[in-house]
């Protein structure tokens, strides 16, 4: 079973991430609905006597937290790729309020985040990207020496294998008929670590964790490698106005494990957050990886609405706010929400003209800047 919890000063996760009132971040899953989740990639090779991973379900003592982590590499002050200029759109607000809104529902990258190509991903559309975030990665974690070498530079000894395993990944069944598969980057890379194992490839337990933990580190320095990312304008901004009104908050996005991380980085490189007991509940986060499905699956909106549902709020409070009309903004409308287009900027914006005068579809608002969202939601 699989659902985003958090428990507040419940000494599930300490985490200083969470040191503001989330005490634990873990996952399971209701049983009226049944989801398909990613197997663990099979560990093949030879391995010496001595493991060089614990238990998944362990931690090994003092290893970084992916939070940790994430702050260790901005003490280093490394070089990381920047999102490209706004390039603005022509439109017109629509910000009249919409009465009874008790809880907004963020789509993430491309909305709340901006980043490198609009949304996430795992094959940029500048091929030069992922050569360089896996030369980087290849040289961060000391893989060179560990890999089957091809002729020419270290990336090309890992990119066919990289897009084979995610390729692959790509092509899993899901539970449902119409839903969409979502690729776990940590999948990806434990399937790569562990290949490295066939040539005597060694990671420091104490240090990164066991092989799933290091797996996400490896991950998550690539990815930021691989698509830039920064807080949209008026981001904090907007949030911080919501939790003044009493407005509860959630996510509801294309995302990995280590989303949420990069996420509250972004935001923090911003400006301070409100606590994020005091804007976040349990029941309202939800990223793709979680269930292994990906917008626009029909299952990852009709969950989100019955975790809201669980805490006492109807489809009908919840608005979820996104650039996207057909992979967000149709399928929550479908679900019952309502909806609001952010048309911030050209990179990640997907709206047609017949989208936006088909009533199923449509959005409910239209906003140019975050910072008019709480006109909307706010008291009328």
């Amino acid at each position: 079973m699989l659902i985003v919890s958090v428990g507040i000063n419940s000494g599930q996760n300490t985490d200083p991430l969470f040191a503001s009132g989330f005490g634990g971040f873990y996952t399971s899953r209701p049983a009226r609905f049944t989801f398909r989740r990613h197997q663990e990639p099979t560990i093949q090779g030879r391995f010496p006597a001595k493991s060089r991973f614990l238990p998944t379900s362990t931690r090994a003592p003092m290893a970084l937290s992916l939070a940790e982590y994430s702050d260790s590499l901005d003490e280093r002050n490394l070089l990381w790729p920047r999102v490209q200029a706004v390039a603005g759109v022509n439109a017109t607000p629509t910000i009249k309020p919409l009465a009874g809104v008790k809880l907004v529902l963020w789509d993430v990258f491309g909305t709340l985040i901006r980043i490198t190509d609009g949304k996430i991903g795992f094959e940029p559309s500048d091929e030069a990207r992922l050569q360089i975030a896996l030369d980087k990665t290849i040289h961060e974690f000391n893989m060179w020496n560990h890999m089957y070498r091809r002729p020419g530079p270290p990336w090309q000894s890992l990119i066919s294998l990289y897009r084979d395993i995610a390729g692959r990944l790509s092509m899993i069944a899901t539970e449902r008929r119409g839903d969409y598969t979502e690729v776990d980057m940590v999948d990806v890379w434990q399937s790569i670590i562990t290949r490295l194992f066939e040539k005597e490839y060694q990671f420091d337990e104490g240090h990164f964790g066991n092989l799933r933990q290091f797996s996400e580190k490896v991950a998550f320095f690539f990815h930021r490698n691989l698509q830039a990312t920064e807080a949209r304008e008026n981001a904090v901004r907007a949030m911080h106005e919501l939790a003044s009104l009493d407005v509860l908050q959630g996510l509801l996005a294309d995302g990995q494990s280590y989303s949420l991380v990069q996420v509250l980085h972004d935001l923090g490189q911003q400006d301070a957050l409100p606590p994020l007991h005091e804007i976040f509940r349990p029941e309202t986060l939800l990223f793709s990886t979680q269930l292994g499905i990906r917008k626009p699956s029909k299952t990852l909106f009709e969950y989100a609405v019955s975790r809201a549902r669980s805490i006492g709020i109807p489809a009908s409070a919840i608005v979820h706010v996104s650039c996207r009309l057909s992979t967000d903004l149709a399928p929550a409308k479908a679900a019952g929400m309502k909806t609001i287009l952010l048309a911030a900027e050209k990179t990640g914006l997907e709206v047609s003209s017949a989208q936006m005068k088909d009533p199923a579809t449509r959005p409910d608002r239209l906003i140019t800047n975050l910072n008019q969202l709480s006109s909307i939601v706010g008291p009328a």
